[in-house]
């Protein structure tokens, strides 16, 4: 009997639609510690990734064929053993424009307000109007990563009447931008920004890529948002920079290194906005994940591996 197993909690009704998607064969439905670890070396298909698939569906005496993830970047798979393995990936792409677009216009509505400073003196009891307030209305937004999320960012940044420049490795334009530039032309979009807003995956090309070099291109009047992923960022450079007065702010939600250690500059800088890689999370991602799971599941099983949804070009890192 072909075995799948199911992670981190799907409801009732779609439970029984992946178990009416492949009748005959064994689906197992469990959260991390609840499903016994022997099953994962029979499992074919895994929804979802932990620790014990991690352990189990690798080896050479395992029958994995294909892993659904739940998140949309899948740098923290070990991508190079699930190639060795012949094993399809599919992300979870399309799950996040929602919350993630939400969260890059708290951080950028927050700062420029000045929110952040607000709450600090709330909780200060102090009365403190100081300093002139910017916009956001008419400003520009560059766009680093022009994927889905950057997609509905550039959308929604309509209702403020900004410009906005995306930026992407082909250049090629894509809806809702005003511009669209190649990854080669990322210096000369930075000089034009009052926000740079990063939604890079983390791939060879990517790491570190904003250094000191790249937050000197950017005005001194910019924020900096990053919702992408904490690698892509040269924390040092960053912290510098907002140290130096060379760019305004930052709202992150993402780190080098996670969770964020005691102490570290960025908890007491009071031009930065910080959240606990909570940009994505929402209670409608797992409707959103298990639709993409039952709309692959059918391929899947008529062989119609090439038109996976979501299928990760373990060369290219996404």
């Amino acid at each position: 009997m072909r075995t799948m197993i199911c992670l981190h909690g799907f409801a009732r009704e779609q439970e029984e639609a992946v178990r009416k998607a492949a009748p005959g064969w064994r689906v197992v439905f469990g959260r991390t510690g609840e499903i016994e670890t022997a099953l994962y070396k029979e499992a074919e298909i895994v929804c979802g990734w932990n620790g014990d698939a991690a352990r189990e569906c690798l080896g050479p005496d395992s029958k994995l064929r294909w892993v659904q993830t739940w998140s949309a970047g899948v740098d923290s798979l070990p991508l190079d053993r699930l190639a060795a393995k012949g094993a399809l990936l599919t992300g979870a792409s399309g799950v996040h424009p929602a919350p993630m677009s939400e969260t890059v216009f708290a951080f950028m509505l927050g700062l420029t307000r000045g929110i952040h400073r607000a709450l600090r003196s709330q909780t200060e009891g102090r009365w403190d109007r100081s300093g002139v307030l910017p916009e956001m209305h008419g400003k520009t937004a560059v766009i680093v990563g022009a994927g889905k999320i950057g997609q509905e960012i550039a959308r929604i940044a309509r209702a403020f009447s900004m410009t906005t420049i995306g930026v992407r490795r082909s250049g090629e334009t894509v809806p809702s931008f005003d511009r669209m530039l190649a990854t080669d032309r990322l210096d000369e979009a930075l000089a034009q920004a009052d926000y740079v807003i990063n939604v890079l995956p983390l791939t060879d090309e990517t790491r570190r890529l904003f250094d000191e070099g790249r937050f000197a291109a950017m005005r001194s009047s910019a924020y900096f948002i990053n919702v992408g992923r904490g690698e892509t960022v040269r924390t040092d450079a960053l912290v510098e920079a907002l140290r130096s007065g060379s760019i305004a702010g930052a709202g992150l939600d993402v780190f080098e290194q996670e969770p964020l250690p005691e102490g570290h500059p960025l908890w007491s800088l009071d031009n930065v906005i910080l959240t606990p890689h909570t940009g994505g999370s929402t209670a409608g991602v797992k409707e959103r994940v298990a639709s993409i799971f039952l709309a692959n599941l059918p391929l899947y099983l008529n062989g119609e591996t090439h038109a996976l949804l979501n299928l990760v070009d373990y060369d290219r890192g996404y």
